[in-house]
């Protein structure tokens, strides 16, 4: 057993794994953030399906313009502050229980792996129009949802409304912000029960989303085995009463 542990840490650490979980030879499909040395600047966050090692390239790419078309948000420093450290304790506790590096953020460009930037992107779409003071309760209700609610949810808003500009404030990414600064999860119930989440339409009721078993694959057929354990993180649930 010892033995073929440490042929697995062995075959994990001659594999590159950038930022939060991204792995370049696996896909290049993902996120990068983007945090400048100015702390009134704002955060960058963008989708991207190609990969280039060269840092300055990528930077260069950025100036130039050449990667708006795919600028999923842009987030004020202030907010930005206020969920990293959140996202950054999620990330790593899913990527420690699969036995992979941990991530930090940093100023330059950080890359996040494809699934791991779904949910980032998600939770800031929620608090980049909202009041600073219910940013938490959008992080309470951002941990209670699985990861496989927060790719679909972003996978539905991103469709309509997924540009940075284009789509703020419009359809689903509006609806995403209500519902996830409003009625917070507590903190005895994070993983005991499923958080159903309200999803509003502008002529229609409140549709809620109920207990069903999300099948992501079929949302986005690039997933393999190695990124879909990472992301999902095998989240033990709590028990309940604890805190």
């Amino acid at each position: 057993m010892t033995v073929m542990t440490n042929a697995k840490s062995k075959a994990q650490s001659k594999v590159k794994i950038e930022g939060f979980g991204f792995i370049p030879a696996e896909s290049e499909h993902h996120f990068l953030v983007t945090i400048t040395n100015n702390k009134k600047d704002d955060v960058l966050i963008s989708e991207h399906l190609t990969w280039d090692e060269n840092a300055n390239k990528r930077e260069l790419s950025f100036a130039l313009g050449q990667n708006d078309n795919k600028m999923r948000v842009i987030l004020n420093r202030q907010k930005w502050d206020a969920i990293a450290d959140p996202v950054k304790a999620e990330f790593n506790y899913r990527l420690k229980r699969s036995e992979q590096k941990t991530g930090q953020w940093k100023t330059g460009q950080i890359p996040v792996s494809r699934l791991f930037g779904k949910e980032l992107v998600l939770l800031a779409w929620a608090i980049e129009d909202a009041d600073p003071g219910l940013i938490s309760t959008a992080i309470r209700n951002w941990l209670g949802l699985t990861p496989e609610e927060r790719w679909w949810l972003f996978t539905m808003t991103n469709a309509a409304t997924g540009h940075a500009i284009t789509g703020r404030a419009k359809g689903w990414r509006k609806a995403i912000r209500f519902a996830l600064t409003e009625n917070p999860v507590s903190d005895s119930t994070y993983y005991d029960e499923r958080f159903n989440l309200p999803i509003f339409q502008a002529s229609e009721p409140p549709v809620y989303i109920a207990n069903t078993s999300f099948q992501p694959d079929k949302l986005d057929s690039k997933s393999d085995v190695s990124s879909e354990n990472v992301n999902k993180g095998d989240r033990k649930p709590r028990a309940k009463g604890n805190k």
